[in-house]
């Protein structure tokens, strides 16, 4: 007896499925409270120049996957300044940094196909090298090898954390952000402070007969 006034609430929604109106009203107050959240977090200003912090659309991008939180190409090079020359003739615009596991490109561009565009770029460009792309998108963090511009093996992220810098561990899993990094590390160069002929006299001075096998392998 003491079930019998549920009954009716229950065939109003399917049995615990939303009817039309009910997910109209849903999506109206999600609505109101991003549109409030906007307001709050000086929504319409452009991201903070100082690289201190992403802003309040850089969050709501990462959240949904339209940007990345974050995009490294690690690589076995052993010179953080041949990676951004690699990257400065590629068109890639990165900060990289040296480690003992090899040079990693941290990526500027983070919008939509922008991360898989650049390695692409970087490993076409630059015959011989291959690149591992680490990316985390919306919390789901994929890591993939690519070779002469062409996408390979997609491979388990904590399977290859443990041979790469231990940076890109962290800041994948939210242990640390890309600013701590770049400031803690002492060999950071940025492919957009060289131009295309100190890339190319970089990349002749680290490589036999500009070839390039020597440090790429």
């Amino acid at each position: 007896m003491a079930d019998e006034p549920d009954e009716p609430e229950r065939q109003g929604n399917d049995g615990g499925h939303f009817d039309d109106a009910e997910l109209e009203a849903m999506l109206e107050n999600f609505e109101e409270e991003f549109h409030e959240g906007e307001g709050g977090s000086g929504a319409g200003e452009p991201a903070d120049p100082t690289g201190d912090g992403p802003s309040f659309e850089d969050e709501l991008e990462g959240l949904l996957g339209d940007k990345a939180k974050a995009a490294f190409i690690c690589t076995r090079l052993n010179s953080a300044e041949l990676l951004a020359a690699f990257c400065q003739i590629s068109d890639i615009s990165a900060e990289c940094i040296g480690s003992e596991q090899g040079a990693v490109a941290v990526l500027h561009n983070l919008d939509g196909d922008g991360p898989e565009a650049a390695v692409k770029d970087l490993t076409k460009v630059v015959g011989g090298l291959s690149g591992l792309l680490v990316v985390n998108r919306a919390d789901k963090v994929e890591a993939t090898v690519y070779y002469n511009g062409q996408a390979g093996e997609q491979l388990p992220p904590p399977f290859v954390f443990p041979s790469l810098a231990p940076f890109v561990e962290d800041v994948m899993l939210g242990i640390s952000t890309v600013q701590d990094v770049l400031a803690q590390s002492d060999d950071v160069v940025s492919s957009d402070a060289m131009g295309q002929t100190r890339a190319y006299g970089i990349i002749a001075k680290h490589t036999h007969m500009g070839g390039g096998q020597s440090s790429i392998e």
